[in-house]
């Protein structure tokens, strides 16, 4: 389900700032406040965060959360999810109360959980790049962040849209809150459960 861009916080684009490194102390500001100073919440779960290794001075969550590419050391500055990233915790808090698409993925033997948020204008659109995804790991006692994006092609949509349906039918459509996959997942983990819902 879509939701207002409205009920979003600001996007905070780079041509505000036109100088990158202090665009970045206020990304880095936001990021802080919403993941360091105090940590996103589900029910019951608590996020931690994964902090090391720092890269340039800031927690190695953030960089993942600003920056993109396949090798670690050659990320490079991904303007369209930087400034979106004032979004990243409320996709997370209030993926139930919006109605959003989340499921479970494994990668590399991890497990994940994908939450796929749709920010729609006043008349109803939704830009390509408005399709903001957020990925946490979950581990048997806790969950961290891991990364957010936004879409840029039409073919990762329908790649997220493909993962989300297997993901449906593999559970049978069983309907879950956040939480209550978070749980299940840990269950899972702290029983070395070989077993998994996620998509193929």
């Amino acid at each position: 389900m879509s939701v207002n861009i409205n009920l979003l916080p600001e996007i905070i684009p780079f041509n505000n700032f036109g100088n990158w490194d202090v665009y970045m102390d206020v990304l880095y500001a936001i990021f802080k406040r919403d993941f360091i100073d105090s940590k996103p919440k589900v029910g019951q779960v608590v996020f931690r965060l994964k902090y090391q290794p720092v890269f340039q001075d800031r927690a190695y969550t953030f960089y993942h959360m600003t920056h993109k590419g396949n090798i670690e050391d050659e990320r490079i500055p991904d303007m369209r999810r930087s400034e979106r990233l004032p979004w990243c915790r409320p996709t997370i808090e209030n993926a139930d109360a919006y109605n959003l698409c989340f499921w479970e993925e494994e990668r590399k033997g991890h497990h994940r959980v994908c939450i796929w948020l749709q920010a729609e204008d006043e008349n109803g659109n939704i830009d390509i790049e408005d399709n903001y995804f957020v990925i946490f790991e979950v581990r048997a006692d806790y969950v961290l962040p891991w990364t957010a994006f936004c879409a840029e092609y039409n073919h990762q949509i329908r790649k997220k849209t493909k993962e989300y349906r297997q993901w449906l039918n593999h559970v049978n459509n069983r309907v879950y809150t956040l939480e209550e996959l978070i749980f299940d997942i840990m269950n899972r983990e702290k029983q070395g459960s070989h077993e998994n819902h996620t998509t193929p």
